[in-house]
């Protein structure tokens, strides 16, 4: 399989998805290529998202929050994976997107819920553990041998990064 390309859907696409978005092309390095997009996107990219990642030295100038539908376009790349990150985004009807990418889930805490009220410096830490946790599978799913992966096994691989993890709860 060449030219992989990650769909990181989230309702949202304000925090997670764009964390997940940018961790991958910035761990690829142009191995594969990430994307993100929401099924009600805000309209904006949480500010300690883009802090995190930019601590982290990772660009955030071309994130943006966007709707799925962006991805059904004609113009649209094609995706290969889809992955879930909210699992309010994995219990929606998705649209048909072309090629008909293979789904996997990898639901993360959402770190705009679980800093609502705290101060920037407590909410900060809580952001940047749920960008560890994705880096961590990004990581995991960018040491498989992706290039010689069917579709089938690409999907199956990706579901098992999360599955793993659950088991080991």
């Amino acid at each position: 399989m060449s030219g992989i390309h990650v769909l990181f859907l989230c309702t949202h696409n304000s925090a997670r998805s764009i964390m997940a978005e940018a961790l991958l092309n910035h761990l690829a390095a142009g191995r594969v290529r990430g994307y993100s997009a929401g099924s009600h996107p805000s309209g904006t990219v949480h500010p300690l998202a883009l802090a995190v990642l930019q601590q982290a030295g990772i660009a955030t100038d071309s994130l943006r929050s966007k709707d799925w539908d962006t991805f059904t376009l004609p113009d649209a790349p094609r995706m290969n994976l889809t992955i879930t990150v909210c699992d309010q985004a994995a219990g929606e009807i998705c649209p048909i997107w072309p090629g008909g990418p293979r789904k996997a889930h990898w639901g993360v805490a959402e770190p705009g819920a679980l800093a609502a009220g705290k101060s920037t410096a407590e909410a900060l830490p809580i952001f940047a553990q749920v960008a560890a946790l994705l880096q961590q599978r990004i990581e995991r799913f960018l040491a498989l041998p992706l290039e010689s992966l069917s579709a089938a096994e690409l999907q199956q691989a990706a579901h098992s990064i999360a599955q793993s993890e659950n088991d080991a709860e």
